[in-house]
């Protein structure tokens, strides 16, 4: 078993205990920090706003089991796939995290075997974080958030949000790691404000990983890392929950991904499990909102997308014609440093790797 202690104080006393201990410390803006949030440009994402404890608490998590999930490799495993993993967690309230279906939760979205165990601290996440409100502060002026990876799903899902209620403003979250997904977002973003009015769309992009080693850190994580990513899912809707949670617990989250994706058939045996993605299966999206209840965050997730196809997603569009302008510069999310190529006629690009890409011609007869 790996195990792993998160960290709100980097300063404080290395911990008793066995020497194989892994640190996850979490202090933005801190080389002693073994989460890295924000890359050279500093760590924007949390500029102004602040959630109540209980959603950075689920933040907090989110960032933490992401960063395991990297730093913790399956080809050291028995199978070559399936972890064990330990994880203490600091949070406000002890009891509502002990009770919650954490591992459950856990076990079905990264098929590993999960421990995780909380404890008590009273300094928040953010407690002492530069150019972060110290009350409870709204993100900006919006009321409601959606997951914007720059894939083709959810640029459909911002444009047909901001077409079917005029009086919405959204906040788009997005995560990279300084690939070309966040050219991709950006880009997308920016055509988006000019389309619809820049009062209408606020970014925050979340640009975090396992930090690299450095001398300030308590016990800098192994250099290897896998490749997997089965937790980024995680990470993305806590952010985003968070951000909802600053604005009041009924602003909702939405996360377009198509139904198909969303069960993610095995096309063959060999994809059975969680080798294939479970980003937005019914039965993860069930479970994390039983533990995200559990722990006091309330905000609606929901997922616009969840009983159609690629297809029916693109020829419903409510606005086809901005549609057509922009696909050409989303990116397959799946693998967003993969080659690009494109649906004879459509003018969409696609990485041509993913499943949605390689069952592109479910969608070409339909837009």
């Amino acid at each position: 078993m790996t195990n792993y202690r998160v960290r709100t104080n980097p300063t404080a006393r290395t911990p008793a205990g066995p020497d194989d201990t892994r640190l996850l410390d979490w202090a933005p803006g801190s080389t002693a920090s073994t989460i890295q949030l924000g890359n050279r440009a500093g760590s924007r994402f949390l500029t102004g706003w602040r959630a109540p404890r209980e959603a950075l608490d689920l933040f907090l998590l989110g960032a933490s089991i992401y960063c395991i999930d990297k730093a913790t490799p399956r080809n050291n495993t028995a199978d070559v796939w399936t972890r064990e993993l330990r994880v203490e967690l600091p949070v406000s309230d002890v009891d509502a995290w002990a009770a919650a279906p954490w591992k459950e939760t856990l076990d079905f979205l990264t098929g590993d075997r999960w421990a995780l165990t909380p404890y008590f601290e009273s300094v928040s996440p953010l407690d002492g974080v530069r150019r972060v409100p110290e009350d409870i502060t709204p993100v900006g002026d919006v009321n409601a958030v959606s997951l914007f990876s720059g894939g083709l799903d959810s640029l459909t899902g911002v444009i047909d949000l901001l077409e079917e209620d005029k009086e919405r403003r959204l906040c788009l979250i997005s995560h990279n790691e300084g690939d070309q997904a966040s050219t991709a977002q950006k880009t997308l973003t920016a055509q988006l404000r000019e389309h619809y009015g820049q009062d209408r769309l606020e970014l925050r992009s979340l640009f975090l990983r396992p930090a690299p080693a450095t001398a300030g850190q308590g016990r800098p994580l192994p250099l290897e890392r896998e490749t997997t990513t089965r937790a980024r899912s995680l990470l993305f809707l806590t952010a985003g929950l968070a951000l909802a949670a600053s604005g009041g617990p009924d602003v909702p989250v939405y996360i377009p991904e198509n139904g198909f994706i969303g069960i993610n058939v095995p096309l063959t045996r060999a994809r059975s499990g969680s080798y294939s993605t479970r980003t937005t299966h019914p039965q993860f999206m069930h479970l994390l909102r039983a533990a995200a209840d559990a722990v006091g965050v309330s905000n609606p997730i929901l997922n616009p997308f969840r009983l159609k196809t690629k297809g029916e997603i693109l020829a419903g569009s409510r606005n086809p014609e901005l549609l057509r302008s922009l696909a050409p510069r989303s990116i397959s999310c799946s693998h967003p440093e993969a080659a690009r190529g494109s649906v004879p006629g459509s003018g969409v690009s696609d990485g041509g790797v993913s499943v949605p890409d390689v069952r592109g011609p479910s969608r070409e007869s339909l837009w």
